[in-house]
């Protein structure tokens, strides 16, 4: 680990100023994935300001057809939570099944989706529920987040406030995920608000996606046959030592159709 600043800070101002006055910082909200890519040196910032003191970042607000998670909520918070458990279930399936318990106690949605990492599972939920992430600065619509392999439409500086995802009426969660990291190999949130049908792909691309033949078919007819025959190409898919890009894209048609399952239970 390279020598750095280590900066706490107490508000989100306070975080922004700090961040402003460094050569080249880096926020940290559980560190789940800096501190162990600062451990191999695979990075040198100036400073890291910490954001876990923050208070007003953390929380979780039920209001309307709406769920708004705070940037610095833990993944175990919204795993637990009664009211994301009522309101978007797949939601709460999707937080609990994150890591392990101190991956889930110390991870963070803000930190999970600033980070982009492709095998995360935060992202299906944002494209799959049509979440709206707030920053510091503006709000971006979840199909204009995920640009690349661990690079988001956030700015230099920007910072994720919190995320809010409509209540749909149905939505299912289903992963395939590595059997030591639970990272995904494939994760597929669907979901189904009136006419409206969305597919979130994770695991599978170098950032989360939609599928549009899915979402075509599920429109027609919510159900696991509408989209069993429906196959997406392998062509821009993973390939690594976990699974083939072949068969992350047969995996997408079987997560997908456990997941109309699910929502439709």
């Amino acid at each position: 680990m390279y020598e750095f600043n280590y900066q706490k800070a107490s508000s989100v101002d306070e975080a922004k100023q700090l961040h402003g006055n460094a050569e080249d910082p880096k926020y940290m909200s559980g560190g789940m994935t800096l501190l162990p890519t600062l451990k191999m040196r695979l990075a040198r910032p100036s400073d890291v300001i910490d954001l876990a003191g923050i208070g007003d970042l953390v929380g979780i607000d039920v209001s309307g057809d709406t769920v708004t998670i705070k940037a610095m909520t833990p993944h175990a918070v919204v795993a637990a939570s009664p009211d994301v458990k009522k309101a978007i279930p797949a939601l709460a399936k999707l937080a609990g099944g994150i890591g392990d318990p101190m991956v889930r106690n110390r991870g963070t949605i803000g930190g999970s989706l600033a980070n982009n990492d492709p095998a995360a599972d935060y992202p299906a939920a944002v494209m799959g529920l049509g979440a709206t992430i707030h920053t510091d600065r503006r709000e971006i619509a979840a199909d204009d987040f995920f640009l690349d392999l661990f690079e988001t439409a956030l700015e230099e500086g920007e910072m994720i406030t919190s995320v809010s995802f409509p209540i749909p009426d149905k939505a299912g969660y289903m992963k395939f995920p590595n059997p030591a990291s639970r990272y995904c190999i494939v994760g597929v949130m669907v979901s189904q608000k009136g006419g409206n049908v969305r597919v979130g792909v994770t695991g599978a691309g170098a950032c989360a996606f939609r599928v549009s033949d899915m979402e075509n078919a599920l429109a027609s007819n919510f159900a696991p046959e509408a989209v069993a025959d429906i196959s997406i190409p392998d062509t821009n898919l993973n390939s690594d030592i976990h699974a083939s890009a072949e068969y992350r894209a047969h995996l997408v048609t079987v997560m997908a159709k456990r997941a109309v399952a699910e929502a439709n239970s």
